[in-house]
């Protein structure tokens, strides 16, 4: 493992800006020096956690294991064809830097995912998703290790059983699988996704559709909503749009109006939880130093000292008013450690 070091603070490695410490840290670039990890891991039993961008994760206390981090960065084109091109991009690079990267080559697909804070390695895990796209939709396959198998994994995109900001990596495979790499299908011819009012608004004030146009788009309607994790800690989204049956929605709209939602399917809706949690009162309240943002009410912010277990109690506290108010449970989209 590279970088081995014991007792460090995981304040500089997680976007909340939380106090915590880790037993241990190593960086990995392969799954050879995995491999040499879980061989002396098994003897010990100690836990291990992958960290990435650490943009996903809530630490309440000190972790007594080993956090991995994945720290390879190389990107590769694989081959070509009519409509699309392969693309394999190692876990380790930052996920807006490749998005940066294929809408320079002119490669389409993960424009409207510009911006997401995070790692290549950690998209497949939470199919990440923004104005009308996600992840799963250009992913070819994913490359992982086992521990658990000692082997090295090629899973197709069909086979990790992707859902609304879910995936078998959070299930059937969460803590038996380290992701290596993933392969992406791009469009070489590309179609836009522009059915979001304001993204379409903006693209058509800059020109019409191109793909740096949509990137720009969603870069200056992200950053015009949600604060920037280097100067207010959060994760940005810390809750789910909850989907609920399409019965159960329309009566609610009956006492909320203005309530909007999104058709999933023929029996259920997806409600926005930000509205849900504004209308309860939360959007811009602050309690010590943690509190819901003043202009995105789905994003729970470090002010400044909070501990993980502070940030916690509050989204738990929006949880239960939201439930109270509407009966409606909204999850949380963080990983809380």
């Amino acid at each position: 493992m590279e970088n081995s070091k014991t007792n460090i603070s995981l304040r500089a490695l997680n976007s909340f800006g939380v106090e915590a410490s880790a037993a241990r840290y190593a960086e990995f670039s392969d799954a050879e020096q995995l491999r040499a990890f879980f061989v002396r891991q098994r003897e010990t039993g100690e836990p291990w956690y992958v960290l990435s961008g650490g943009n996903n994760v809530l630490f309440t206390r000190d972790y007594p294991g080993t956090i991995l981090h994945p720290v390879a960065r190389g990107v590769t084109r694989l081959s070509a064809g009519a409509d699309k091109v392969l693309v394999r991009a190692e876990a380790g690079v930052e996920w807006d830097d490749f998005v940066a990267w294929a809408v320079g080559c002119g490669y389409g697909g993960v424009e409207n995912l510009s911006l997401i804070p995070g790692y290549v390695g950690a998209a497949p895990v939470q199919n990440i998703g923004a104005y009308g796209a996600e992840v799963k939709d250009v992913i070819r396959e994913v490359e992982l290790y086992r521990p658990d198998l000692d082997r090295v994994e090629v899973l197709a995109g069909e086979a990790c059983a992707f859902g609304y900001r879910d995936s078998v990596f959070k299930r059937e495979l969460r803590g038996r699988a380290i992701i290596l790499s993933v392969t992406f299908a791009l469009d070489l011819n590309p179609v836009f996704r522009l059915g979001y009012g304001d993204l379409n608004a903006k693209v058509a004030e800059a020109g019409g559709p191109t793909l740096q146009r949509v990137r720009d788009a969603v870069v200056g309607i992200r950053r015009s909503k949600l604060p920037d994790p280097q100067e207010l800690g959060n994760a940005g989204s810390f809750f789910k749009n909850p989907v609920v049956p399409r019965e159960f929605a329309l009566r609610l709209r009956e006492r909320c109006p203005d309530m909007p939602f999104y058709d999933v399917d023929a029996e259920r809706v997806k409600l926005s939880a930000g509205w849900l949690i504004d209308r309860a009162g939360w959007k811009g309240k602050r309690e010590g130093c943690v509190g819901m943002h003043q202009r995105q009410a789905l994003v729970l912010v470090n002010y400044g000292g909070a501990s993980g277990s502070e940030v916690l109690a509050l989204a738990r506290r929006v949880q239960q008013e939201v439930r109270e108010r509407f009966g409606v449970d909204i999850e949380m989209e963080v990983n809380v450690l």
